[in-house]
């Protein structure tokens, strides 16, 4: 079930995306005995110029799940509408039109960077690429300009990655994706690796770049807090599946499946007041096992509100409130 866009066309379909990993044992012959389910029947649609935030514990999926939105990883099952064409079928040489349009911004600015080059070079090596600017000195220039744009100095075109820090590192990961001047950006965990303050100035630095290029983002995050300044749509994911997704205000306000209220209530009150005053009350037990999760509700082992009916029913989603989708059958 693809849960429809509202006011704009969608530019980012997805419709039963699967991505399984196979697991084998012995060393002379290798026997399939299972599958790491790392995504696990999602459908997702996100709407042109719009921030939808991914947000999960780790290992639910988020990052699986954008790799194959890159094509990074070849999807198992499902299909991946990229502006109505499914890329989930398309072979490596039709991928290559469709790379100037999709870019990633990677979590960690130290090793997403060839420390061999200069940031000059890292830049210009997509545009060397795809063939966009031949010229050199042009090509120069629209570095210039580009680092500029993410606000750094130009001179630092001629500088390695370790003369850098982390924060201007990963302003040069943002320069170079928007080298090709591309409609739709992945951001894994963009902000993760950078000091909080360093965060903030990323954070902003994405909203401007947003509005002025027209950009529309899948921001993969563990942070909420980031998630609710940035995005206008959070979709929540537990173990492969998304289990919650509505306009962000709507899912931070007014939270309905219980995993969203857990990871709600663990994020700290910056009030000491608030805080010491406040009851926590943790999700009991560990996550199951993507290899084997378990039948009907995956999060029903830690649900408080689970019943029997939960062990054996998958709940679909379905919109309980406009715009709001919940998988979970106890909700109202």
């Amino acid at each position: 079930m693809t849960i429809p866009a509202a006011d704009q066309g969608p530019l980012l379909e997805l419709r039963g995306l699967r991505m399984h990993f196979p697991v084998t044992e012995g060393m002379i012959a290798r026997r399939h005995v299972g599958d790491v389910k790392a995504v696990d029947g999602v459908d997702l649609t996100i709407r042109r110029g719009e921030t939808v935030g991914l947000v999960g514990e780790s290992g639910c999926g988020k990052t699986t799940m954008g790799r194959c939105i890159l094509r990074l990883e070849k999807p198992t099952a499902g299909e991946i509408l990229y502006d109505g064409i499914d890329i989930a079928k398309l072979d490596r040489r039709q991928m290559v039109s469709l790379r100037r349009r999709i870019q990633v911004i990677f979590q960690d600015p130290y090793s997403s960077l060839n420390p061999r080059q200069k940031v000059g070079s890292i830049i210009a090596e997509p545009m060397m690429v795809h063939g966009v600017e031949p010229d050199a000195r042009r090509r120069g220039e629209r570095v210039r300009e580009l680092l500029s744009v993410c606000g750094l100095n130009p001179n630092f075109a001629d500088r390695y990655p370790h003369e850098m820090s982390g924060g201007q590192r990963q302003r040069v990961g943002i320069a170079r994706a928007l080298a090709l001047n591309p409609e739709f950006i992945v951001c894994d965990e963009a902000v993760s690796a950078l000091d909080v303050s360093i965060q903030a100035q990323i954070i902003n630095l994405l909203e401007d770049l947003r509005d002025k290029f027209n950009l529309t983002y899948l921001f993969i995050a563990h942070d909420l807090s980031v998630v609710r300044h940035l995005c206008q749509r959070v979709a929540v994911m537990y173990l492969g599946r998304v289990v919650e997704l509505a306009e962000c205000d709507e899912v931070f306000d007014h939270p309905l499946h219980p995993y969203t209220r857990a990871l709600l209530a663990a994020v700290p009150v910056p009030d000491p007041s608030v805080e010491a005053a406040r009851a926590f009350q943790p999700v009991i037990g560990e996550v199951p096992s993507p290899i084997n999760p378990p039948p009907g509700c995956v999060f029903h082992p830690r649900c408080p509100i689970a019943v029997a009916q939960c062990k054996q029913l998958r709940p679909e989603l379905r919109e309980l409130r406009p715009g709001h989708w919940v998988a979970c059958s106890q909700v109202q």
